[in-house]
């Protein structure tokens, strides 16, 4: 059993949960997050960089603004893991920086509390 937690962008949330239930996979948590890449980039300024604005191109990668982003986490068994990232990677990869991360832990057992029930059962799939 894994946990595939993801970073994704706020605008791509959505259509990432479709895509994922698409996909068989109906069970996640999400919360907000905020946080940035190697790259220090503040959003107006990199707007106006875009626009040449040549005091703003001065400026360019010399502050570190935390941008906001959505966490998504997904416990499945070991088979359904490249299923999980493949999707996750599809539909959230435009080429451009901040596209997201996606990070693959082990996750040692899982009980419902309801039941009892423990290992790959429990999960919702």
């Amino acid at each position: 059993m894994k946990e595939v937690m993801a970073i994704v962008r706020l605008n791509m949330m959505n259509r990432t949960k479709r895509a994922l239930a698409d996909a068989g996979i109906t069970s996640m948590h999400a919360k907000e997050c905020l946080g940035r890449g190697k790259g220090l980039v503040e959003i107006p300024i990199l707007n106006g960089a875009e626009k040449r604005y040549e005091e703003m191109m001065d400026e360019l990668g010399s502050a570190g603004r935390l941008v906001p982003k959505r966490m998504i986490s997904i416990i499945v068994p070991n088979k359904l893991v490249k299923t999980v990232v493949d999707t996750i990677i599809t539909v959230n990869k435009t080429g451009k920086s901040g596209d997201g991360k996606i990070f693959v832990l082990p996750v040692a057992n899982a009980h419902r509390v309801r039941t009892g029930e423990s290992g790959d059962e429990v999960l919702d799939l």
